[in-house]
Protein backbone atom coordinates (compact mmCIF):
# COMPACT_ATOMS: atom_id res chain seq x y z
CA UNK A 1 0.00 0.00 0.00
CA UNK A 2 1.31 3.27 -1.33
CA UNK A 3 0.56 6.89 -0.42
CA UNK A 4 0.90 9.43 -2.71
CA UNK A 5 1.24 13.41 -2.64
CA UNK A 6 1.72 15.67 -5.14
CA UNK A 7 3.19 19.03 -4.63
CA UNK A 8 3.24 21.09 -7.92
CA UNK A 9 4.76 19.16 -10.38
CA UNK A 10 6.56 16.46 -8.27
CA UNK A 11 5.16 13.51 -7.02
CA UNK A 12 6.39 11.44 -4.10
CA UNK A 13 5.15 7.72 -3.48
CA UNK A 14 5.58 6.67 0.10
CA UNK A 15 5.21 3.25 0.76
CA UNK A 16 3.25 2.78 3.83
CA UNK A 17 3.54 -1.22 4.22
CA UNK A 18 7.36 -0.36 5.21
CA UNK A 19 6.44 1.73 8.15
CA UNK A 20 3.94 -1.35 8.97
CA UNK A 21 6.58 -3.54 8.86
CA UNK A 22 9.00 -1.34 10.82
CA UNK A 23 6.64 -1.17 13.60
CA UNK A 24 5.94 -4.87 13.85
CA UNK A 25 10.41 -5.80 13.71
CA UNK A 26 10.46 -2.93 16.66
CA UNK A 27 11.64 -5.19 19.42
CA UNK A 28 13.61 -4.63 22.78
CA UNK A 29 16.43 -6.62 21.70
CA UNK A 30 17.30 -8.06 18.10
CA UNK A 31 14.84 -5.88 16.26
CA UNK A 32 15.04 -3.74 13.38
CA UNK A 33 18.54 -1.89 13.62
CA UNK A 34 18.40 2.26 11.78
CA UNK A 35 21.19 4.58 12.24
CA UNK A 36 18.18 7.41 10.81
CA UNK A 37 17.27 7.25 15.28
CA UNK A 38 13.58 7.32 14.19
CA UNK A 39 11.10 7.30 16.79
CA UNK A 40 7.95 6.54 14.72
CA UNK A 41 5.96 4.40 14.14
CA UNK A 42 6.42 4.14 18.53
CA UNK A 43 5.96 0.84 19.33
CA UNK A 44 6.51 1.15 22.67
CA UNK A 45 4.73 3.98 24.03
CA UNK A 46 5.43 3.93 27.89
CA UNK A 47 9.20 4.81 26.99
CA UNK A 48 8.15 8.17 25.27
CA UNK A 49 5.36 9.13 27.93
CA UNK A 50 8.55 8.37 30.67
CA UNK A 51 10.93 10.13 28.83
CA UNK A 52 8.20 13.23 28.80
CA UNK A 53 7.63 13.16 32.82
CA UNK A 54 11.55 12.73 33.18
CA UNK A 55 12.13 15.75 30.96
CA UNK A 56 9.66 17.67 32.87
CA UNK A 57 11.48 16.99 36.21
CA UNK A 58 14.25 18.75 35.31
CA UNK A 59 16.30 20.22 37.93
CA UNK A 60 19.82 21.95 38.12
CA UNK A 61 21.40 21.32 41.86
CA UNK A 62 23.02 25.14 42.19
CA UNK A 63 19.74 26.46 42.62
CA UNK A 64 18.89 24.53 45.77
CA UNK A 65 20.52 27.18 48.30
CA UNK A 66 22.79 25.15 50.54
CA UNK A 67 23.42 28.36 53.14
CA UNK A 68 21.39 26.54 56.16
CA UNK A 69 23.55 23.25 55.38
CA UNK A 70 26.71 24.78 55.80
CA UNK A 71 25.57 26.88 58.86
CA UNK A 72 24.17 23.56 60.62
CA UNK A 73 27.86 21.78 59.51
CA UNK A 74 29.79 24.37 61.08
CA UNK A 75 28.20 24.85 64.03
CA UNK A 76 29.66 22.79 66.65
CA UNK A 77 26.24 21.87 69.03
CA UNK A 78 23.34 21.91 65.57
CA UNK A 79 24.45 18.54 64.69
CA UNK A 80 25.47 14.91 66.15
CA UNK A 81 27.98 13.06 64.98
CA UNK A 82 25.66 10.47 63.57
CA UNK A 83 23.90 12.87 61.33
CA UNK A 84 27.67 14.13 60.26
CA UNK A 85 28.42 10.37 59.66
CA UNK A 86 25.03 9.80 57.84
CA UNK A 87 25.93 12.74 55.44
CA UNK A 88 29.62 11.72 55.07
CA UNK A 89 27.99 7.83 53.56
CA UNK A 90 25.41 9.39 51.89
CA UNK A 91 28.07 11.54 49.61
CA UNK A 92 30.45 8.46 49.61
CA UNK A 93 28.29 6.18 48.81
CA UNK A 94 26.19 7.93 46.33
CA UNK A 95 29.18 9.98 44.83
CA UNK A 96 30.06 6.55 43.21
CA UNK A 97 27.13 4.52 42.93
CA UNK A 98 25.50 7.34 40.70
CA UNK A 99 28.32 6.62 38.08
CA UNK A 100 28.09 3.77 37.91
CA UNK A 101 24.51 3.65 37.14
CA UNK A 102 25.09 6.10 34.51
CA UNK A 103 28.05 3.62 33.09
CA UNK A 104 25.55 0.69 32.94
CA UNK A 105 23.12 2.54 31.43
CA UNK A 106 25.13 3.95 28.37
CA UNK A 107 27.50 0.76 27.70
CA UNK A 108 25.28 -2.02 28.46
CA UNK A 109 21.21 -1.52 28.60
CA UNK A 110 21.27 1.10 25.63
CA UNK A 111 24.23 -0.09 23.71
CA UNK A 112 21.72 -3.89 23.80
CA UNK A 113 18.26 -2.02 23.29
CA UNK A 114 17.24 -1.55 19.41
CA UNK A 115 13.97 0.12 19.32
CA UNK A 116 15.01 3.79 19.08
CA UNK A 117 12.37 5.44 21.69
CA UNK A 118 14.21 2.99 24.71
CA UNK A 119 17.23 4.19 23.59
CA UNK A 120 15.60 7.90 24.06
CA UNK A 121 14.67 6.92 27.52
CA UNK A 122 17.78 5.75 28.49
CA UNK A 123 19.50 8.52 27.31
CA UNK A 124 17.20 10.91 29.45
CA UNK A 125 18.01 8.20 32.64
CA UNK A 126 22.11 8.66 31.96
CA UNK A 127 21.45 12.33 32.20
CA UNK A 128 19.45 12.64 35.29
CA UNK A 129 22.39 10.25 36.64
CA UNK A 130 24.68 12.98 35.60
CA UNK A 131 23.02 15.18 37.60
CA UNK A 132 22.50 13.27 40.35
CA UNK A 133 26.47 12.84 40.47
CA UNK A 134 26.99 16.78 39.85
CA UNK A 135 24.71 17.17 43.09
CA UNK A 136 26.78 15.22 45.16
CA UNK A 137 29.74 17.21 44.15
CA UNK A 138 27.96 20.01 44.92
CA UNK A 139 27.09 19.46 48.47
CA UNK A 140 30.63 18.55 49.12
CA UNK A 141 32.17 22.06 47.70
CA UNK A 142 29.46 23.27 49.78
CA UNK A 143 30.47 21.62 52.98
CA UNK A 144 34.19 21.66 52.60
CA UNK A 145 34.80 18.00 52.59
CA UNK A 146 38.02 16.91 51.56
CA UNK A 147 37.01 14.98 48.21
CA UNK A 148 39.29 13.03 48.65
CA UNK A 149 37.71 11.28 51.73
CA UNK A 150 34.73 10.38 49.33
CA UNK A 151 37.26 9.04 47.13
CA UNK A 152 38.69 6.45 49.81
CA UNK A 153 35.36 5.41 50.91
CA UNK A 154 34.60 3.75 47.92
CA UNK A 155 37.06 0.96 48.77
CA UNK A 156 38.42 1.67 52.40
CA UNK A 157 34.77 0.98 53.53
CA UNK A 158 34.10 -2.25 53.06
CA UNK A 159 29.66 -2.27 52.69
CA UNK A 160 30.63 0.80 49.97
CA UNK A 161 33.18 -1.60 48.39
CA UNK A 162 30.73 -4.92 48.21
CA UNK A 163 27.41 -3.21 47.37
CA UNK A 164 29.08 -1.73 44.53
CA UNK A 165 31.16 -4.79 43.56
CA UNK A 166 27.65 -6.66 43.29
CA UNK A 167 26.35 -4.56 40.46
CA UNK A 168 29.32 -3.86 38.56
CA UNK A 169 30.40 -7.57 38.51
CA UNK A 170 26.96 -8.23 36.70
CA UNK A 171 27.46 -5.60 34.41
CA UNK A 172 31.17 -6.92 33.50
CA UNK A 173 29.96 -10.00 31.76
CA UNK A 174 28.19 -7.78 28.95
CA UNK A 175 30.80 -5.40 28.36
CA UNK A 176 31.41 -7.29 24.76
CA UNK A 177 29.57 -8.84 21.94
CA UNK A 178 26.93 -11.10 23.04
CA UNK A 179 24.76 -12.87 20.74
CA UNK A 180 21.17 -11.98 22.07
CA UNK A 181 19.83 -14.78 20.26
CA UNK A 182 21.20 -17.49 22.94
CA UNK A 183 18.99 -17.71 25.67
CA UNK A 184 21.91 -17.66 28.45
CA UNK A 185 22.90 -14.13 26.94
CA UNK A 186 19.64 -12.50 26.67
CA UNK A 187 19.50 -14.12 30.52
CA UNK A 188 22.86 -11.88 30.87
CA UNK A 189 20.85 -9.00 29.64
CA UNK A 190 17.74 -9.13 31.98
CA UNK A 191 19.54 -9.76 35.15
CA UNK A 192 21.54 -6.35 34.27
CA UNK A 193 18.24 -4.84 34.18
CA UNK A 194 17.07 -6.64 36.81
CA UNK A 195 20.06 -5.97 39.59
CA UNK A 196 20.05 -2.14 38.49
CA UNK A 197 16.14 -1.46 38.91
CA UNK A 198 15.05 -3.20 41.27
CA UNK A 199 18.03 -4.18 43.37
CA UNK A 200 20.31 -1.25 43.48
CA UNK A 201 18.18 1.89 42.34
CA UNK A 202 15.17 -0.10 43.80
CA UNK A 203 15.92 -1.16 47.16
CA UNK A 204 19.81 -0.56 47.79
CA UNK A 205 19.54 3.35 47.91
CA UNK A 206 16.09 3.48 49.88
CA UNK A 207 18.60 2.47 53.41
CA UNK A 208 20.39 5.94 52.86
CA UNK A 209 17.51 8.12 51.34
CA UNK A 210 14.97 6.93 54.30
CA UNK A 211 18.06 7.90 57.20
CA UNK A 212 18.63 11.31 55.32
CA UNK A 213 14.81 12.07 55.11
CA UNK A 214 14.78 11.20 58.72
CA UNK A 215 17.26 14.49 59.16
CA UNK A 216 15.62 16.51 56.34
CA UNK A 217 12.12 15.80 58.77
CA UNK A 218 13.89 17.20 61.83
CA UNK A 219 14.89 20.38 60.00
CA UNK A 220 18.64 19.37 59.35
CA UNK A 221 20.03 19.86 55.80
CA UNK A 222 17.51 21.33 54.56
CA UNK A 223 19.44 22.00 51.10
CA UNK A 224 20.38 18.53 50.56
CA UNK A 225 17.20 17.08 51.87
CA UNK A 226 15.38 19.07 48.92
CA UNK A 227 18.20 17.59 46.37
CA UNK A 228 16.96 14.09 47.87
CA UNK A 229 13.97 14.45 47.59
CA UNK A 230 14.51 15.61 43.91
CA UNK A 231 16.66 12.49 43.31
CA UNK A 232 14.47 10.47 44.89
CA UNK A 233 11.74 11.72 42.67
CA UNK A 234 13.92 10.79 39.44
CA UNK A 235 14.61 7.27 40.64
CA UNK A 236 11.07 6.58 41.26
CA UNK A 237 10.77 6.92 37.15
CA UNK A 238 14.06 5.17 37.24
CA UNK A 239 13.03 1.74 38.68
CA UNK A 240 9.61 2.20 36.55
CA UNK A 241 12.01 2.16 33.31
CA UNK A 242 13.68 -0.82 34.47
CA UNK A 243 11.13 -2.51 35.60
CA UNK A 244 8.80 -1.88 32.18
CA UNK A 245 12.22 -2.69 30.32
CA UNK A 246 12.53 -5.63 32.19
CA UNK A 247 8.84 -7.23 31.40
CA UNK A 248 8.96 -6.14 28.08
CA UNK A 249 12.16 -8.32 27.65
CA UNK A 250 10.60 -11.27 29.06
CA UNK A 251 7.29 -10.62 27.42
CA UNK A 252 9.31 -11.08 23.80
CA UNK A 253 11.67 -13.60 24.47
CA UNK A 254 9.77 -16.12 27.04
CA UNK A 255 12.53 -18.58 26.53
CA UNK A 256 14.81 -16.08 29.49
CA UNK A 257 11.76 -17.09 32.11
CA UNK A 258 12.76 -20.50 33.30
CA UNK A 259 11.83 -21.16 37.09
CA UNK A 260 15.56 -21.80 37.52
CA UNK A 261 16.59 -18.09 36.08
CA UNK A 262 13.35 -16.53 38.15
CA UNK A 263 14.77 -18.45 41.54
CA UNK A 264 18.52 -16.93 40.19
CA UNK A 265 16.92 -13.91 40.18
CA UNK A 266 15.58 -13.97 44.05
CA UNK A 267 18.31 -14.99 44.88
CA UNK A 268 19.75 -11.88 43.91
CA UNK A 269 17.49 -9.96 45.59
CA UNK A 270 18.77 -11.67 48.83
CA UNK A 271 22.09 -10.73 48.51
CA UNK A 272 21.03 -7.00 47.69
CA UNK A 273 19.20 -7.09 50.79
CA UNK A 274 21.96 -8.84 52.68
CA UNK A 275 24.30 -6.35 51.47
CA UNK A 276 22.19 -3.36 52.40
CA UNK A 277 21.94 -4.02 56.03
CA UNK A 278 25.32 -4.26 56.47
CA UNK A 279 26.05 -1.19 54.98
CA UNK A 280 22.77 0.34 57.16
CA UNK A 281 23.98 -0.82 60.73
CA UNK A 282 27.75 0.80 59.42
CA UNK A 283 25.67 4.11 58.77
CA UNK A 284 23.87 3.57 61.95
CA UNK A 285 26.66 2.11 64.39
CA UNK A 286 25.09 3.88 67.47
CA UNK A 287 21.84 5.05 67.43
CA UNK A 288 20.54 8.43 66.19
CA UNK A 289 17.19 10.51 67.25
CA UNK A 290 14.38 8.73 65.05
CA UNK A 291 17.16 6.58 63.90
CA UNK A 292 17.18 2.94 64.17
CA UNK A 293 19.18 0.25 62.27
CA UNK A 294 16.98 -2.33 62.71
CA UNK A 295 13.86 -0.28 61.79
CA UNK A 296 15.65 0.62 58.43
CA UNK A 297 16.51 -3.27 58.06
CA UNK A 298 12.95 -4.18 58.06
CA UNK A 299 12.22 -1.11 55.90
CA UNK A 300 14.24 -2.65 53.31
CA UNK A 301 12.79 -5.97 53.26
CA UNK A 302 9.64 -4.05 52.90
CA UNK A 303 10.85 -2.62 49.60
CA UNK A 304 12.47 -5.39 47.89
CA UNK A 305 9.09 -7.44 47.97
CA UNK A 306 7.41 -4.78 46.46
CA UNK A 307 10.42 -4.36 43.80
CA UNK A 308 10.30 -8.57 43.60
CA UNK A 309 6.18 -8.42 43.49
CA UNK A 310 6.24 -5.89 40.93
CA UNK A 311 8.15 -7.85 37.99
CA UNK A 312 6.36 -11.34 39.25
CA UNK A 313 8.43 -13.04 41.55
CA UNK A 314 7.57 -14.29 45.15
CA UNK A 315 8.48 -12.10 48.02
CA UNK A 316 11.16 -13.28 50.50
CA UNK A 317 9.28 -12.49 53.38
CA UNK A 318 5.38 -12.74 52.70
CA UNK A 319 3.25 -10.02 54.75
CA UNK A 320 5.90 -8.23 56.28
CA UNK A 321 4.95 -4.36 57.14
CA UNK A 322 6.49 -0.71 56.68
CA UNK A 323 7.97 -0.40 60.53
CA UNK A 324 8.39 3.25 59.14
CA UNK A 325 5.12 5.43 58.87
CA UNK A 326 6.33 8.08 59.09
CA UNK A 327 8.47 7.64 55.79
CA UNK A 328 5.18 6.57 54.25
CA UNK A 329 3.81 9.45 54.89
CA UNK A 330 6.29 11.33 53.82
CA UNK A 331 6.54 9.30 50.15
CA UNK A 332 2.67 8.29 49.50
CA UNK A 333 1.47 11.57 49.02
CA UNK A 334 -0.27 12.91 45.89
CA UNK A 335 1.60 12.66 42.67
CA UNK A 336 2.06 16.50 42.04
CA UNK A 337 4.01 16.47 45.16
CA UNK A 338 6.44 13.87 44.37
CA UNK A 339 6.70 12.10 47.52
CA UNK A 340 7.17 14.91 49.75
CA UNK A 341 4.38 17.27 52.03
CA UNK A 342 4.43 20.36 50.56
CA UNK A 343 4.00 22.84 47.23
CA UNK A 344 4.35 21.62 44.14
CA UNK A 345 8.05 21.83 43.04
CA UNK A 346 9.18 24.65 40.55
CA UNK A 347 10.89 22.45 38.66
CA UNK A 348 7.51 20.39 37.73
CA UNK A 349 5.81 21.88 34.40
CA UNK A 350 2.67 22.10 34.37
CA UNK A 351 2.05 20.07 31.09
CA UNK A 352 3.45 16.69 32.70
CA UNK A 353 2.63 15.99 36.08
CA UNK A 354 4.52 12.93 37.63
CA UNK A 355 2.74 9.98 38.00
CA UNK A 356 3.83 7.99 41.28
CA UNK A 357 2.95 4.83 41.74
CA UNK A 358 2.27 3.19 45.31
CA UNK A 359 4.95 0.62 43.87
CA UNK A 360 7.50 3.24 43.80
CA UNK A 361 7.62 3.69 47.48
Amino acid sequence: MSITIQVGNKIFSLDETKAHDALIRKKVINGRETMTFNLLPLKYHWAYDLYRKMKANHWEPEDIPMQKDIEQWRSPSALTDVDRWIIRMGIGYFSAAEGIVGDNILHVVREAVTASELKLVLGRHAHEENIHADSLLYMISSLGINPHECEAMFEDVETIRRKNEFVTRISRGLRRDLDLNLTQNKQLLARNIFAFGQCMEGTQFYGLFGMILSLYRQGKFPGIGQMFRYTLRDESNHIDLFRHLFLSLIDENPDVWTFEFQQELVDLMKEAVSLEKDFIHDCLPIGGVGLNAEEFSQYIDYIADRRLQGVGLPPLNSGITNPLPWLAELMDVRKEQNFFEGRVTEYQKASVLAVVSDDDL
